[in-house]
């Protein structure tokens, strides 16, 4: 692991620097084992804003602010450390909560919980919590002749074109890698950032974030490929997690991945943030999403493949749940869309079908792109009542109708011929 100093610098740096798309920032490399004996650790930080490093201009910065974490958060955490017997591993600001957060190993093996029972009474600890994972959710496809871009058709994306392509939406893909450079995506992309490692090559191989990004965004009319939900949208690429083999979907994140990706995702103004993952109730996961929420973002979670909604993100209120419509029963409250042999977008400009819930909420993310471009103001509440109310009338075993949503923001009752053929090709 790289030496204390070092990794601070650079987690402040991956933080807080946007760079263009073309070039993944470089991040040190993220504690990817959810060891018993690993925690978060948070302490108050009203940072102040740094002064930028000579050469550089705020344009390189695509208008977000720069901030250090201050000296005293800094001073304070490590007298915690020295306290607690903790030995610090990385250190990084999370600008919208005021907070400087750190990854610690706990010294003793197996006293973990004993130690973050005593943190949570100690008044110089804002939050302290374990390192929790997180996965994402894919099924393998085995049939590859099934119909084409049946979740776009299930949808009647292309119906809902007629008003809308998601024009100018920024939506967040919390996730892997992508393959930025597929043809599919060219134009598409607002920002990207790696907080997991600087493999720029492995963020372009990235499997489950270019199917999900491939669902919501794929170009339009480019005389190849597929269409994405909302062609025209922004995706802003955060990867914060791994993939767990080659060319597979299967891929984990864990706390200190996804704080700073979420970060990241508010400070771009993402109108739109996809989760197509989940795992356990995370604290400080559950403060950004809420600061998220309560500041006019959108968020849309996948319900894991065992049905519960209490963990992250989906027990975080305001979080929009969305299963697989193929699934036999879904719990109460969730949206329902296509996830199985969805057609979509794999690394290096190819194209393969994929499952799992994490496609059909990137068909509800691309839906709420399509709906904000026509409304920018449409809350959470407005957003999920029209989406249900699209689904064959409310019915919670149908899937939403992107169409129908969007008809009803023009106050029409049905949503005509549409233009499945014009927007394809």
């Amino acid at each position: 692991m790289k030496a204390l100093a070092s990794a601070a610098l650079a987690l402040w740096l991956a933080g807080c620097a946007a760079v263009p798309p073309a070039a993944p920032p470089a991040a040190p490399a993220a504690p990817r084992e959810a060891a018993g004996d690993l925690i978060v650790l948070a302490v108050a930080d009203p940072l102040q804003e740094a002064m930028l490093r000579a050469g550089s201009s705020p344009a390189a910065y695509d208008a977000m602010p720069v901030y250090a974490g201050g000296d005293a958060a800094q001073a304070r955490l490590a007298a915690v450390a020295r306290d607690f017997g903790l030995r610090q591993l990385a250190a990084w600001p999370i600008q919208p909560l005021q907070l400087h957060c750190a990854v610690f190993a706990v010294a003793a093996a197996g006293t973990r919980d004993a130690v973050l029972r005593r943190l949570a009474a100690d008044p110089r600890v804002r939050l302290a919590q374990p390192l929790q994972q997180f996965q994402t959710f894919a099924a393998a496809y085995n049939d590859p002749y099934l119909d084409l871009q049946r979740g776009f058709a299930g949808i009647d994306a292309g119906g809902a074109q007629q008003w809308s392509r998601g024009a100018g939406v920024r939506v967040a893909v919390v996730d892997t890698g992508a393959d930025a450079g597929h043809p599919d995506l060219r134009g598409r992309i607002a920002l990207q950032r790696n907080f997991v490692d600087d493999d720029t090559a492995g963020f372009l191989q990235d499997r489950h974030g270019t199917e999900v990004s491939g669902v919501i965004a794929a170009d339009a009319n480019n005389a190849q490929g597929i269409v994405g939900v909302a062609p025209e949208s922004q995706l802003v690429l955060l990867k914060a997690c791994w993939q767990l083999q080659p060319q597979a979907d299967a891929a984990q994140c864990n706390s200190f991945t996804l704080a700073q990706a979420l970060a990241a995702a508010i400070q771009a103004h993402a109108q739109v943030i996809n989760l197509s993952l989940g795992g356990p109730p995370d604290p400080l996961l559950a403060r950004l999403l809420d600061y998220a929420l309560h500041h006019g973002a959108l968020v849309v979670g996948a319900v894991p493949p065992d049905g519960r909604l209490d963990g992250f993100p989906l027990g975080v209120p305001g979080v929009i749940a969305v299963d697989g419509a193929e699934r036999p029963s879904a719990a109460a409250g969730t949206l329902r869309a296509p996830g199985r042999d969805i057609l979509t977008l794999t690394p290096g400009g190819r194209y393969d079908f994929a499952s799992g819930s994490s496609l059909a909420a990137a068909h509800v993310s691309g839906t709420l792109a399509l709906m904000l471009a026509q409304r920018p103001q449409l809350d959470a509440a407005a957003a999920l009542a029209l989406l249900r109310e699209s689904s064959a009338g409310g019915a919670a075993s149908a899937s939403i109708n992107a169409c129908t949503a969007v008809a009803a923001m023009h106050g029409r009752a049905d949503c005509g011929a549409g233009i499945v053929g014009a927007a394809g090709r």
